[in-house]
């Protein structure tokens, strides 16, 4: 099963693509779609659209895992957020890709045991099951592939 872990975010989308086969599990592709500055807030929401977009075409997943909102950040960062998730969730669902959603507590305690660890910690964590040489960077892309760690762990359940 080839999954497409997504981070979502309205300036950084962090996209992770993993190949799972049983308990095995490899990274294909990662890296996050960045907004130019200046862009205006609709054209960023283009923006992110089409680099996702750029992504399913390219890797064709199966399945969409995306982290749910967390609202303990402020209300308009939250509201920001939960745009750019909107979109994530509208470009995968036109792909006609099933969309599957982890909060981050989930998503934590699936990669790392502990639903409360540092995002360092997920970092490594993910490095280390997917055997990557080097910490996955940018963090939004080390977090989208830890979602799709957890995705490939509950399925495998």
């Amino acid at each position: 099963m080839r999954v497409l872990g997504i981070d979502p975010g309205t300036l950084v989308c962090g996209y992770g693509v993993v190949d799972c086969v049983g308990s095995k599990m490899k990274a294909v592709h990662f890296g996050a779609v960045r907004v130019r500055t200046g862009m205006s807030y609709p054209e960023r929401l283009v923006q992110i659209h089409r680099g996702l977009l750029e992504v399913i075409r390219e890797h064709r997943p199966e399945v969409a895992a995306i982290e749910r909102l967390f609202v303990g950040k402020g209300m308009q960062s939250a509201m920001r957020t939960g745009e750019g998730r909107g979109i994530a969730v509208l470009t995968a669902a036109l792909e006609n890709l099933p969309v599957c959603e982890y909060t981050p507590a989930e998503v934590k305690k699936s990669v790392v045991g502990a639903g409360g660890a540092h995002k360092t910690q997920v970092q490594e964590m993910v490095r280390v099951i997917l055997g990557l040489a080097e910490l996955p960077r940018p963090q939004d892309a080390a977090d989208a592939l830890a979602v799709a760690i957890c995705h490939c762990g509950r399925v495998r359940f």
